[in-house]
């Protein structure tokens, strides 16, 4: 194959042609904004040293608008990548790491029933929750982050699973007993409890 034709095809010809021509484009629309302003009087004159730093301030604010929506986007999607990076990573470690949670989820079950039978329902309550999130990370629907809020997880669970109430009620019941002073109930329990069996049938 001719090396003119490889370069033409190239990544990297095409990533210089795609820089060509937005930079024709930037200058195309600079120029449409210098025609539009009004003329100045006779003897009037932009020294070059004004007029360069107009140039740098015309490209710092594009430059910090790319960023800022970049970073916006980053923000709003970095979830579904590490689930969908997560999801497609090495089979043998997700399912050395399946056994793992299971028996991490039945312990924790058993601790949640423990804690309920001793009257301590704030805690069987937060251990029903806990053994939610393994179940998250073993299915790879949301894998476990330390830094994650649980409005974090809401939204991310509203877009990926349905249907999305037993996992609102193990959430909400969790956020009262961190942020409420609402006493917690057997009946608060019993629906955590039963959220659980809706998304994991024992």
């Amino acid at each position: 194959m001719p090396t003119d034709t490889f370069e033409k095809t190239s990544w990297s010809w095409q990533l210089s042609q795609f820089q060509h021509q937005v930079g024709e484009w930037c200058e195309y629309q600079f120029y449409r904004f210098q025609q539009a302003m009004p003329e100045l009087p006779t003897g009037w004159s932009i020294s070059p040293w004004l007029s360069e730093l107009l140039k740098f301030l015309f490209w710092l604010v594009i430059g910090l608008s790319i960023a800022w929506v970049s970073w916006r986007l980053w923000r709003e999607f970095s979830p579904y990548v590490y689930s969908w990076l997560n999801r497609s990573g090495n089979m043998t470690d997700f399912r050395g790491k399946n056994r793992s949670s299971e028996s991490s989820i039945a312990l924790l079950l058993e601790r949640s029933q423990e804690f309920y039978r001793q009257g301590n329902y704030r805690e069987a309550c937060r251990c029903v929750y806990l053994a939610m999130l393994q179940q998250l990370e073993q299915k790879a629907i949301a894998p476990h982050k330390l830094s994650r809020t649980d409005g974090e997880y809401l939204q991310l669970l509203r877009s990926s699973v349905t249907p999305i109430q037993p996992y609102e009620t193990l959430i909400t019941t969790h956020e009262q007993l961190c942020f409420g002073n609402a006493e917690i109930l057997p009946d608060n329990y019993e629906q955590c409890r039963q959220a659980y069996r809706e998304i994991s049938p024992e």
